[in-house]
């Protein structure tokens, strides 16, 4: 996720005094307003708790009322220091922290504690109806949600929310997975868009742990709902061979028999984005990114209009990078308001494309964001694999008898039958990758020309070295 800070507002107190509010965005979305007091207060509780050599140096208070200009450099300062805080794996994850946006983010959207219904969606359209407090976490809604389903504690922990934005066309475009420091309820109607919505999707790469999934009638369910939906929006490719026989097993409700044969259908299990720009294999060059197996697919569109297909492996790319840029006039933010700010984000990755030369290729996408957090979800799972471990241990475990919910359960429908491959339908953005807020400390060192600090990268620990006839 990206932390920003990118304005300031002049608000009224109390009692009829005003003071400087710092407007914090994620994903250039206002997340919260807060005050450079309870910043202050934040900073100190987690420098009680971890000790002064791990917090983050927090801009020092100032005696007199602040200059326009030390106004903005302050405002640098602690968009440096969130930043800085939510990239520490142990603070960015820590209670004190996601704590203290959660209570933010339901004191800036002014909604208050109570009982409400909300709507989750499933894959296959059907909605999941909880109720719910407006204070719960992300954890507290997607358990509620399984509770409703009937959906195992152990399996909790295979699936996740997920924010869509559903496009006029009847497409869709995943927008984020909810994160730990977040309301749900207050995620989703702060927008005040009814095209935003909350789907339930699988969270983890790795089809081999369908297995562990299909083992169950509700997994088995939504694995099923949601491949027939991926289907349909031709996430993955199917000739009309293939389409006749898996028509024929979901006539039949071979349910598992259908996953496990478009299991070897191509980019099963892939994230197709939104189009966007590359510098790859040249500056300008129009391009579809897809993530799955272990690597980024790019479908580009050359300048001559050629279209070619290649591929980056993930455990080729050294490391790689976020930048966002906003547009600045007169010392402030431009193009900020009503709660949304017009960010540039850029993905850039350092890859091996042969046995002695890195080579930085850069993607402009309003999801680079989302493209870094599936390129970590892979390392998470290699590295997991490389230890032996078992990604049981990896998925966060559940507070069990913590939700406060109705006991009735709902059933997860079937879909209806495939329709025919529509070929001239648009690739929609597709997102069942396991997202998390885990960030690996970028390296010191660099091959590359464009080195910037560390701290802004992200390390690769799942780099191998390789020969040119592996190339």
């Amino acid at each position: 996720m990206h932390f920003s800070i990118p304005e300031t507002e002049v608000r009224s107190g109390e009692n009829g005094s005003t003071y400087v509010a710092y407007n914090i965005h994620v994903n250039g979305v206002l997340h919260c307003r807060v005050r450079y007091s309870q910043l202050l207060g934040l900073h100190e509780q987690l420098r009680k708790e971890y000790g002064n050599n791990v917090v983050p140096t927090f801009p020092p208070k100032k005696i007199f009322t602040l200059t326009p200009a030390e106004v903005e450099q302050r405002r640098e300062q602690l968009e440096k220091y969130m930043q800085a805080v939510r990239q520490d794996p142990m603070l960015g994850g820590s209670e004190t922290f996601n704590s203290f946006l959660r209570k933010a983010q339901q004191e800036t959207q002014q909604i208050p504690t109570e009982e409400v219904h909300l709507e989750v969606y499933l894959l296959n359209g059907q909605k999941v109806k909880v109720i719910i407090l407006t204070s719960d976490q992300t954890e507290d809604v997607l358990e509620a949600v399984a509770l409703k389903l009937d959906l195992p504690d152990d399996l909790v922990g295979y699936f996740s929310l997920f924010l869509i934005r559903e496009g006029k066309d009847g497409g869709c475009t995943f927008v984020r997975k909810l994160q730990e420091f977040e309301l749900p309820y207050v995620s989703v109607t702060s927008l005040r868009n009814p095209e935003y919505r909350i789907v339930l999707r699988k969270s983890y790469w790795d089809s081999a742990y369908d297995s562990d999934v299909m083992d169950n009638r509700v997994g088995l369910n939504l694995l099923y709902a949601q491949t027939v939906s991926d289907i349909e929006r031709n996430w993955i490719l199917v000739n009309k061979d293939q389409h006749r026989q898996l028509k024929s097993l979901q006539e039949k409700g071979s349910k598992k028999e259908f996953i496990h044969l478009a299991q070897t259908l191509k980019y099963f299990g892939y994230i197709k984005f939104d189009p966007c720009i590359t510098d790859f294999p040249e500056k300008g060059c129009h391009v579809i990114v897809s993530a799955g197996n272990n690597e980024l697919n790019f479908h580009v569109k050359l300048p001559n209009d050629q279209i070619k297909e290649g591929s980056f492996k993930v455990t080729r790319m050294r490391c790689w990078r976020v930048t966002s840029s906003v547009p600045v006039a007169n010392g402030t933010a431009n193009g900020c308001g009503s709660g949304k700010c017009e960010v540039k984000l850029e993905l850039a990755f350092e890859y091996l494309m042969s046995k002695d030369r890195l080579q930085w290729v850069t993607i402009t996408s309003p999801q680079a964001i989302m493209m870094s957090i599936c390129l970590q979800s892979m390392v998470d799972e290699l590295m997991v694999k490389k230890s032996g471990g078992s990604i049981k241990k990896m998925l966060k475990k559940r507070h069990n008898g913590s939700i406060r919910r109705s006991d009735s359960q709902q059933a997860v429908k079937s879909p209806p039958l495939l329709d025919s491959p529509d070929t001239n339908r648009e690739p929609v953005v597709k997102l069942g990758s396991k997202l998390t807020s885990v960030t690996l400390r970028g390296i010191s060192t660099s091959n590359s020309a464009n080195d910037i600090s560390g701290n802004n990268f992200h390390g690769n620990y799942a780099f191998e070295g390789i020969g040119d006839d592996d190339l």
